[in-house]
């Protein structure tokens, strides 16, 4: 089964870069959905979300949070939690 990973992010936010690199370093494949480019997609994440800051992390339908949520997550070995 896959992971379904979903980053909401902007071009211009280090955090979001930060978030995928993560990602990316554990062979975890994502979507990436830019809000800067789409007011619909930024009022989705923030109604899943209850936030406006980016990145906004979704694994298999759990909001992790942003790249401290995420981070933090791996750092407590906690990330496989969320995993398929």
């Amino acid at each position: 089964m896959k992971n379904e990973i979903i980053v909401y992010s902007t071009q211009v936010c280090p955090y979001c870069v930060a978030a995928k690199n993560l990602l990316t370093s554990q062979n975890l494949a994502y979507q990436e959905i830019m809000v800067d480019k789409d007011p619909k997609q930024r009022a989705i994440m923030m109604d899943k979300s209850g936030r406006t800051s980016v990145p906004q992390i979704f694994i298999n339908g759990t909001h992790v949070g942003g790249f401290d949520e995420l981070s933090a997550k791996l750092r407590n070995n906690e990330l496989d939690e969320l995993l398929l």
